[in-house]
C-alpha cells in the first residue's frame, strides 16, 4: 500500500525522504518527502505532523493538517488578491500621478481582492487553517464592502453631510484597524515578515481612518498628509503580502532560490534553530 502511495507522487516531488518519527524501539520509522529538498514542505521533526509557523501557509501559529489534503495552498492566492487590490488604490492614496479618484480600484476590490479573497478564505476553512480563514475571508469582505461604499450607485453615504462623510468612514476604517491589530497579536509568534504584513497594515488602517477624522475636523492639509502615510504604509504591506505568497509558491520544481521568512528566535521554529546550534557547539 505505501509503495503504490509513493508511486502516485510526481517524480520531482520525492526525490529526497526525511523520516519524521519512530516507535520506542527504533523499529517502524515514517517516511515522508520533502519535495526535493524544499523547505517551504515544513515537515515536523517530532511524532506528531504539525506545521510550523509560516506565512506562505497563512498559518502563524501550530495546527495538525488534514490527512490526505486534496486542496492546494491556497495562502499564495489570498494574499496575492489582497496584495494587488491594496497595492492600487495605496498608489491612489499617495496622489501618484495625481490621480485621485479610486475608480479603478472598485472593479479590483469587487473582483480580485473581493470574490477571490473571500474563495482563498473559505479554501482555508477547508484545509482546518482557522487563522487563514479569518483573515482572508474577512478582508475579501473587507474589499467587498469598500467598494459598495464608493460605488455611487449604492448610495451609502447620501444620507450624511460631508463632513458627516469623512466621520462615518473613519468608524469604517477604526473598526479594521481594531481588527488587525487582533490578527497582529496572533502573529507575534510566527515569523518576521508575516508579523510585518499586519503590521504595515495596521498602520495604514490607523493612518487612513486619522486622515478621514482629520477631514471631518475640516484640517484638510492634515487629511492629506495622513492619507498620504496610509497609502504608503498599504504600499508595504502589499509588498510584504506577495513577499509571503511568493515564498507560499517557490519551490525547487519552480524557482531557483527560496526567500526567507525569519522565524521569531522566541518562535518554534527559532527555540529549535537555537538547540540544533548548542548541540553543534558542544
Amino acid at each position: 500500500m505505501a509503495e503504490a502511495e509513493l508511486q502516485s507522487v510526481p517524480t520531482a516531488e520525492k526525490e529526497i525522504g526525511t523520516t519524521t518519527g519512530a516507535t520506542t524501539n527504533g523499529a517502524d520509522t515514517i517516511h515522508r518527502y520533502d519535495y526535493g529538498g524544499n523547505p517551504l514542505y515544513h515537515a515536523h521533526s517530532g511524532p506528531d505532523a504539525r506545521l510550523p509557523a509560516f506565512g506562505g501557509e497563512f498559518q502563524p501559529g501550530l495546527y495538525k493538517p488534514i490527512e490526505h489534503r486534496k486542496f492546494a495552498n491556497p495562502a499564495p492566492l489570498g494574499l496575492s488578491a489582497f496584495a494587488l487590490t491594496t497595492f492600487v488604490l495605496s498608489l491612489i492614496n499617495c496622489g501618484a500621478r495625481d490621480i485621485a479618484k479610486p475608480n479603478i480600484a472598485l472593479a479590483l476590490a469587487y473582483g480580485y481582492g473581493g470574490l477571490v479573497q473571500l474563495l482563498a478564505g473559505m479554501w482555508e476553512m477547508a484545509i482546518g487553517n482557522t487563522f487563514g480563514a479569518t483573515a482572508l475571508t474577512s478582508y475579501g469582505g473587507f474589499w467587498i464592502s469598500y467598494a459598495i461604499v464608493l460605488t455611487p450607485g449604492f448610495a451609502v453615504l447620501e444620507g450624511y453631510t460631508t463632513l458627516e462623510q469623512h466621520s462615518v468612514l473613519g468608524f469604517f476604517l477604526t473598526g479594521w484597524f481594531i481588527f488587525t491589530f487582533l490578527l497582529l497579536l496572533c502573529t507575534m509568534r510566527s515569523t518576521v515578515m508575516f508579523f510585518m504584513l499586519f503590521f504595515t497594515l495596521d498602520l495604514a488602517f490607523l493612518m487612513l481612518a486619522c486622515s478621514e477624522y482629520a477631514a471631518a475636523n475640516s484640517a484638510p492639509t492634515a487629511a492629506l498628509k495622513l492619507g498620504q502615510a496610509g497609502g504608503g504604509f498599504g504600499l508595504l504591506a502589499a509588498f510584504l503580502a506577495w513577499y509571503n505568497a511568493f515564498a507560499g509558491i517557490a519551490d525547487s520544481s519552480n524557482s531557483f532560490f527560496i526567500i526567507p521568512v525569519f522565524h521569531f528566535p522566541w518562535s518554534e521554529k527559532g527555540r529549535q534553530a537555537r538547540a540544533k546550534t548548542a548541540r553543534e557547539n558542544a
